[in-house]
């Protein structure tokens, strides 16, 4: 009895770690562009990229658009950081940009629920993700 009882609570801790949680919403960023350090930026970025291909697998277009609409204003404010890596300096505002507009071609393809186009901007947007956050 102890060890069935045992075996149930471990099951059952097992498939809760299994569930996708929730994600917590992102804090809006200010109306004005301000600089903000670029460490947060990138994370934020990260996630929103995460949450559109997460939404993409389970055919939830609307949250595609909006994490499009997210990560377009997200390049804005990338094209200011402050806190920069070194080897980004200059190229910082071009990959911020080629970001932006990726985004938006994300929300164009998502708002008319195309498949194929959303993955082939998706997966652009996620490699200009990752070039940003390795440094160019």
């Amino acid at each position: 009895m102890n060890r069935a009882f045992c075996m149930g609570l471990l099951l059952l801790g097992l498939t809760a770690c299994a569930t996708t949680a929730e994600r917590l919403p992102l804090k809006p960023l200010p109306e004005e562009e301000q600089p903000l350090p670029f460490a947060d930026l990138m994370t934020r970025a990260r996630v929103q990229a995460g949450a559109a291909t997460e939404a993409f697998y389970v055919n939830k277009w609307a949250d595609i658009e909006e994490a499009a609409r997210g990560l377009e204003q997200t390049a804005r404010f990338l094209g200011k950081a402050n806190e920069v890596p070194a080897s980004l300096k200059d190229k910082l505002p071009v990959l911020a940009s080629e970001l932006g507009k990726e985004a938006a071609q994300m929300r164009d393809a998502a708002k008319a629920k195309d498949e194929t186009k959303t993955n082939e901007v998706q997966q652009r947007v996620n490699l200009k993700v990752r070039e940003l956050a390795k440094g160019g």
